[in-house]
């Protein structure tokens, strides 16, 4: 069983030969093609080969294609910092949203033409060429309203929230037409799923109410696109105290990429039976704690994991968030060999 149909069983919840396994395994890809950041995040040949090349060494079962959060944002303008040896980051000092009138000037882009999105579309068409028969490839998608704030900054947007969320919704309009003929374009390489990282639907962020009035709207309007289209809506959502219910409610993801437990949920075993059978669960190792716990540790909680939520299939074992970019490959080999061995099925 390759890892296509493993995946796509899981999905369907049933049970494969295993348990799917995926670290996400983004930046530190970079190392195996001697790249520095910049490069690997700008050039699609370059990410393509790096992402092959840890996707065939470690023998996972996804390719998700994130590089970093200002992949759109750049495109409609946003400065951009780019680093040697960290994820590139809207220049905080030179924001292209530096007022409420400032939202009524952003505008629909086509993404096919602008230099960020289009090397993406690359990215994802030289993947699924070179290993879309075999890996199921995920492209990755920043939320309308994460873009809003790579153009605005966190805080500054929230005061406008509070202030006039009318010139907002101006700009969320613009965003969701550039993004769906992003989906469109994406969608034409043949990508398996589309996931959408809806950074601000969790506690940590905002109200759930506030989500469902603000950004809910134009996420339910771009999953529906893209499930129009015949391709699968991922969601990826690090946050603590997830809006499972209201996600699912707008997106009807088939799966959910999660690190903290859900805001209606007391314990993973609860997420299992209250929403094990409505979305595939992704996750949920923390990125963090695998920079400093050994290989026994890793493994034990694999194992507990795989133990709460194996069960008739609709789990995929992953890290919570992107695998450290500059820690080493140690503790991915450790979960990817825990999920061959403790996570079969038969």
């Amino acid at each position: 069983m390759n890892s296509l149909e493993r995946v796509s069983l899981t999905l369907q919840h049933k049970e494969p030969d295993r348990v799917p396994v995926y670290p996400l395994m983004n930046g530190i890809s970079r190392r195996l093609v001697n790249a520095d950041y910049e490069r690997w995040t700008r050039d699609a040949e370059v990410c393509a080969e790096a992402y092959i090349k840890v996707t065939e060494m470690l023998d996972l079962d996804i390719i998700c294609t994130l590089t970093d959060l200002s992949v759109e944002a750049a495109d409609f303008g946003q400065k951009i910092v780019y680093y040697k040896d960290k994820a590139a980051e809207p220049d905080i000092y030179n924001r292209l949203i530096k007022s409420l009138d400032d939202y009524r000037k952003i505008e629909p882009i086509n993404p096919r033409k602008t230099p960020r999105m289009s090397e993406h579309i690359k990215l994802c068409n030289l993947l699924t060429k070179a290993k879309g028969k075999e890996v199921p490839i995920v492209a990755f998608v920043f939320g309308p309203l994460g873009i809003v704030s790579m153009l605005r900054g966190q805080a500054d947007l929230f005061i406008d929230i509070m202030d006039d969320p009318e010139p907002i919704k101006h700009a969320l309009e613009a965003i969701t037409q550039t993004l769906i003929d992003y989906a469109d374009a994406l969608i034409e390489t043949g990508v398996h799923a589309i996931m959408l990282d809806t950074l601000f639907a969790s506690q940590s962020i905002m109200s759930k109410k506030m989500w469902l009035d603000l950004e809910g709207p134009y996420v339910e309007r771009l999953a529906k696109h893209i499930h129009d289209k015949g391709c699968m809506v991922m969601v990826h959502n690090c946050g603590n105290g997830i809006y499972f219910d209201a996600q699912i409610q707008t997106m009807h993801p088939e799966a959910i990429s999660f690190l903290h437990i859900p805001d209606d949920c007391n314990s993973y075993e609860e997420v299992k039976l209250k929403y094990g059978d409505k979305t595939t669960l992704i996750g949920c190792v923390p990125p963090p704690w695998l920079i400093s716990a050994t290989p026994k540790e890793v493994e034990e909680e694999c194992k507990r994991e795989i133990d709460i939520f194996k069960k008739n299939g609709g789990f995929i074992l992953a890290t919570g968030c992107e695998y450290p970019p500059n820690a080493d490959f140690e503790n991915a080999r450790i979960m990817v060999k825990t999920a061959k061995e403790y996570g079969k099925y038969v």
